[in-house]
């Protein structure tokens, strides 16, 4: 990568200095050049001879220099000529590509050191270590957000995603993917609920409205320590994988807000299948009908409250008392006493969970 990145900044000085100037590798080879047709040249002696005349060099027409990156560098400058111009030029060279590639180097490195933090692909103990060296905080508040894009897109949105979180100091979007995105975002002390939905809801209409296909987005907790952005972005994943099985209508789901869904999701099937037959004694929620399910589906939404849900269902009261009786003499659950209907309401959610499970042959 640093030789794109040389070779696009000597490119925009190309016309700025009236001398060939380029950069020279470990090998070295030159892999950037302001006269393309020397890139790939040999300076064979170039590296030794410097090493011996100090800080820079003329030879053979042109003046050497080590890059200034603040350590060892494997990288030499040379700019055309060997009077004190040449020493001028290769030494501001020598300053600005030194600079320019720590600050590549470093939103790099931090890049991939987030990346290999939420997919565990670090020792816990090498993370402080690590973050030491990026000079990196590690006592700071941040969540995960997962971004999943759903059919086929030209490109993915990853640039505007960059674009909308441009503070690479203290956010950071991860391709994870081939249809996910990460982004870690730093917030502040504080931060509620609904302002983290909010980030979520401006990304996906953005999103969205650009690239007229479908976004869901998860959303961790919020952590205060590097360490758990592991644990967050599991929790972002759940948060989708719940949300495809028990919140269907919805594109952004909080881990925080999956309620009793999150403990579902996580049950053993065969325990779920042992509930089931326990609450639905031969087949009887097979036995609801479709306007019998949207009838419970109703009192459930309008807090068993039969006068709300006889008014919304647009049928009489004495209606919806016959069909509640109905379903207690179908299921033995009377739903107008609250612990049947907390039953009924875990026993809908299992028996939804257990037919999003692909069947095993």
């Amino acid at each position: 990568m640093s030789n794109k990145l040389f070779q696009g900044v000597i490119h925009q000085m190309k016309d700025a200095i009236d001398r060939v100037i380029g950069v020279i590798d470990e090998n070295g080879v030159i892999i950037s050049c302001s006269e393309l047709v020397k890139i790939g040249e040999v300076r064979q002696g170039v590296r030794e001879e410097l090493g011996y005349a100090g800080e820079v060099l003329a030879l053979d027409g042109y003046t050497y220099r080590a890059m200034s990156n603040g350590s060892k560098s494997d990288y030499i400058i040379f700019v055309e000529g060997e009077d004190k111009m040449a020493e001028k030029m290769s030494k501001l060279l020598s300053i600005s590509l030194g600079n320019i590639k720590n600050l590549y180097d470093e939103k790099y490195d931090k890049g991939s050191f987030i990346k290999n933090i939420i997919l565990d692909n670090i020792l816990p103990s090498d993370i402080y270590i690590k973050s030491k060296e990026l000079h990196f905080s590690t006592e700071e508040s941040r969540i995960v957000f997962l971004i999943k894009f759903y059919g086929k897109t030209d490109m993915m949105p990853f640039e505007m995603l960059q674009n909308m979180f441009p503070d690479k100091s203290k956010d950071y979007v991860i391709s994870v993917g081939e249809h996910d995105i990460v982004l870690v975002k730093y917030v502040k002390q504080g931060t509620e609920s609904r302002d983290v939905e909010k980030i979520a809801t401006n990304i996906a209409d953005t999103l969205s409205t650009e690239f007229y296909t479908k976004v869901s987005i998860g959303i961790s907790t919020i952590v205060d320590n590097i360490k758990d952005l592991a644990r967050a972005y599991k929790e972002a994943q759940i948060a989708l994988d719940v949300g495809k099985v028990f919140e269907t209508e919805k594109n952004i789901l909080s881990y925080e807000n999956l309620g009793i869904g999150r403990l579902i999701y996580q049950l053993p099937t065969t325990l779920c299948e042992m509930f089931l037959q326990e609450v639905f004694k031969r087949g009887s929620l097979e036995s609801l009908d479709r306007e019998t399910l949207l009838t419970i589906q109703s009192f459930f939404e309008n807090n068993l409250n039969v006068s709300e849900t006889s008014r919304k269902l647009f049928v009489h009261r004495n209606t919806l008392v016959y069909r509640l009786e109905k379903i207690r003499k179908l299921t033995g659950l009377d739903l107008r006493e609250f612990e049947h209907a907390i039953t009924f309401k875990v026993a809908l959610m299992v028996k939804k969970y257990l037919n999003s499970k692909p069947i095993k042959f």
